[in-house]
């Protein structure tokens, strides 16, 4: 389990990376145009499409941005005085000083980011916006972090750094699943953006989300299970809460967007829903409870339960299987269960 991450050598990041890297060193000058998204796709021999996405990760992270009649431009710095505007007497150019001028720490950088997302959503995490509220220029964040990538990857390692969890393997399999899997669904109480910045297939590796996984592989330890088939449960686990939890952050950010709570929305439905499950049509539906495919929190505990139910076939098949399979592990699984 780890934030999701796109390969570092991925064309446009290193195109973006040249780019800026021309920005930081004042090659390119604030004000000054930035390469077209025609010009990348010549000069660098990618597709438009490509092209278009060095532009938006710049523009996202504040260095360039488009203005009408002249294109993309490169920002000036946050805080910069504008040319021909100048400080008080004596003309000198007003200028940060003190630890602003250092740019912050990680860990208040991380840690602002996970306010912004907590509060307003993902998608009003961006470099300008932290360097806005950090009182810095964009370009000093990348002292800290590579790109808005690592920084999703430490904002999801700093909330898993807040799940305390005991020691696996004295309460049986079962309750240590269950246990993990009901606190990582509290932390997406709590973080409604944090499915969305997780990835099994692209993972970006850090501490605190390998330490989750690894605590998930030593409970499922000693019941003649291959360490492929603990692995898939760990991810198979862990993907039915972020599923789960996906789910729950949709319907908060509807009820955002709407401004019309759920409860709300099926009153507006509910002549429509009448017609149709009074039609005869559908008598199974008809039957079912209106309540029961929204109350979100039932339906994960009857997930879990049925996943783990499954499972416990598997183990209960692993440790009856034949001594030279795995002795050990055969003759004490049935007790840790």
């Amino acid at each position: 389990m780890s934030a999701s991450a796109t390969p570092p050598d991925s064309p446009y990041r290193v195109i973006a990376a040249s780019i800026r890297a021309r920005i930081a060193t004042g090659e390119l000058r604030p004000g000054q145009r930035a390469p077209s998204i025609r010009q990348i796709a010549q000069r660098w021999g990618v597709a438009i499409a490509t092209a278009t996405k060095v532009t938006a990760m710049l523009r996202d992270e504040g260095l360039i941005e488009t203005r009408i009649g002249s294109g993309a431009v490169v920002c000036a710095p946050q805080g910069a005085e504008q040319p021909g505007r100048t400080a008080a007497a004596g003309g000198a150019v007003a200028r940060r000083s003190g630890p602003s001028e250092r740019g912050p720490h990680r860990e208040l950088l991380v840690r602002s980011a996970v306010a912004i997302a907590d509060t307003e959503g993902l998608e009003a995490v961006s470099m300008r916006r932290l360097a806005a509220d950090l009182g810095t220029g964009p370009m000093s964040l990348y002292r800290h972090v590579a790109n808005k990538e690592e920084l999703l990857a430490l904002m999801a390692d700093a909330i898993f750094r807040n799940l305390d969890l005991p020691e696996p393997g004295t309460r049986g399999w079962r309750a240590d699943l269950e246990l993990i899997a009901r606190a990582q669904w509290q932390l997406c109480h709590r973080h409604l953006w944090l499915p969305r910045v997780v990835s099994f297939t692209r993972p970006m590796l850090t501490p605190k989300m390998l330490a989750q996984t690894e605590w998930t592989l030593v409970a499922l330890d000693g019941f003649g299970l291959s360490p492929e088939t603990r692995m898939r449960e760990a991810l198979a686990l862990h993907s039915l809460v972020m599923a789960a939890a996906l789910t729950m952050a949709y319907e908060k950010e509807a009820e955002q967007n709407t401004g019309l709570t759920h409860d709300g929305w099926r009153a507006e439905q509910r002549d429509r829903a009448h017609r149709l499950l009074g039609s005869g049509e559908f008598p199974h539906l008809a039957a079912v409870p209106l309540d029961t495919a929204t109350d979100l929190e039932a339906m994960f505990e009857y997930s879990l339960a049925r996943h783990l139910d499954g499972f416990a076939a598997l183990v209960t098949s692993s440790s009856q299987a034949p001594a030279d399979m795995g002795r050990r592990t055969i003759s004490t699984g049935l007790d840790r269960r």
